[in-house]
């Protein structure tokens, strides 16, 4: 039984010093998560606004990345994800736990 579900990751635009991550930087981060789930969707910026424990308010743009994986996976790819782009807190969430992944048999 298939135990992968499909998944949302937050990625941010912009350093914590307001500075934009290059392409390039990103495009570590697409490779990484590829390894792990052998694909991704990348969809368009978002804008995002969150409170943090200290009351502290952030409004920063976001980019929604979707993953299909299992819970394992996606755990590791929030890890990778708090380090690497160094997040006070990385948001994920599961979209369907029912996909359809059909491959083209010819």
């Amino acid at each position: 039984m298939d135990n992968k579900s499909l998944w949302e990751i937050l990625v941010p635009r912009y350093t914590n010093e307001r500075y934009e991550f290059s392409v390039d930087y990103h495009n570590r981060w697409d490779q990484y998560v590829r390894g792990i789930a052998n694909g991704l969707t990348i969809l368009r910026t978002a804008k995002g606004q969150w409170i943090s424990p200290e009351n502290e308010l952030f409004c920063e743009e976001m980019i929604p990345v979707r993953v299909y994986c299992s819970r394992e996976e996606i755990d590791k790819i929030v890890d990778f994800t708090l380090g690497y782009y160094v997040q006070k807190a990385v948001m994920a969430y599961e979209i369907s736990s029912k996909v359809i992944l059909k491959h083209n048999e010819s």
